[in-house]
């Protein structure tokens, strides 16, 4: 998953959409190889705690959606997703889904080689085919209404502090209601809606440092404790792309979360994205840095910041 480290992180810094127009041919998908650490993560998930990743508004209907990126899935990586309208195949996986049955089609390459057929098969009904996609790419996915501004269902393995069962059916303000210093997301946000639900397509960027090294991180799975035991050199730099996919004939869109996480310092690795994140962590205001759980180790950071910025 590509992240624009220069565009994404600057000072100072203000929570903003930040959205830009995304280049004819540039792809929103990252196919994911059996056994992948996205992979794994999301099996986890789906096979123990599927009722806070899959949600749903009542009476929505995901159809549209669904096969609007499934075809956007095939036209872009035919190699490792196949779809004809009615069946889904992640041919990476060995494993389809048409109809909402699940085909084991051939063995996996880890494990016992039929985990992806067996999760998929322990899902509510109606959900395997966006269990499969989520299985077959990195990113997460959100269906953005553009009529009503709400956010009706969402397949969300891997939700960075946030809880996915709290955001279904809720306006696109009311979801970003707890973000600090959010005046520019919440006062733009029925253009923004109604602009990322257009024909074309969009992407964004996120960032965070944190202390927890996983890829999943609802609350309630992520220590309360936060930064206990952990110092800034151990931290972990969490990042975001996120993308918009057309629904063809509706005023909907398919919002694409690509997660990534790598320890701090292979992220921060030249004194320029030091010196630049030094500069962003330092604008911060105290509403942000709380949000962000940023306020006990921010002056230690800036410090580990400095440093690494000085050994040029």
């Amino acid at each position: 998953m590509h992240f624009d480290f220069d565009t994404a992180v600057s000072a100072p810094f203000r929570m903003q959409p930040g959205l830009r127009r995304l280049a004819a041919g540039t792809q929103q998908l990252t196919p994911l190889a059996p056994g992948s650490r996205h992979q794994r993560e999301k099996l986890a998930v789906l096979s123990a705690f599927a009722d806070q990743a899959l949600l749903q508004q009542p009476d929505f209907d995901a159809t549209p959606a669904l096969h609007a990126l499934c075809a956007h899935a095939a036209a872009e990586h035919p190699g490792a997703f196949g779809w004809d309208g009615r069946r889904a195949h992640a041919r990476l996986l060995g494993t389809a889904v048409a109809d909402d049955a699940v085909e084991h089609v051939a063995a996996g390459s880890f494990g016992l080689g039929d985990e992806v057929a067996r999760c998929l098969r322990g899902l509510p009904a109606g959900w395997r085919l966006a269990g499969l996609l989520s299985l077959a790419f990195a990113e997460d996915f959100a269906v953005v209404d553009g009529d009503s501004g709400h956010i009706p269902w969402l397949a969300v393995c891997l939700p960075s502090h946030w809880a996915p069962e709290d955001k279904v059916g809720r306006h696109f303000a009311e979801v970003h209601a707890p973000v600090a210093d959010n005046a520019l997301l919440v006062g733009a946000s029925q253009a923004l809606t109604r602009m990322v639900t257009g024909a074309e397509r969009w992407e964004r960027f996120v960032w965070t440092v944190t202390p927890h090294p996983r890829l999943h991180a609802h609350p309630r799975r992520v220590d309360e404790r936060r930064w206990a035991g952990v110092p800034v050199g151990g931290a972990w730099w969490r990042s975001e792309r996120q993308t918009f996919i057309p629904v063809p004939g509706l005023q909907q869109a398919v919002f694409t979360i690509g997660v990534d996480v790598q320890a701090l310092p292979l992220a921060i690795d030249t004194p320029a994205r030091a010196a630049r994140l030094h500069a962003a962590v330092a604008s911060m205001s105290p509403a942000v840095l709380a949000y962000r759980g940023l306020t006990p180790v921010r002056d230690d950071l800036l410090a580990w910041l400095q440093a690494r910025a000085a050994n040029a």
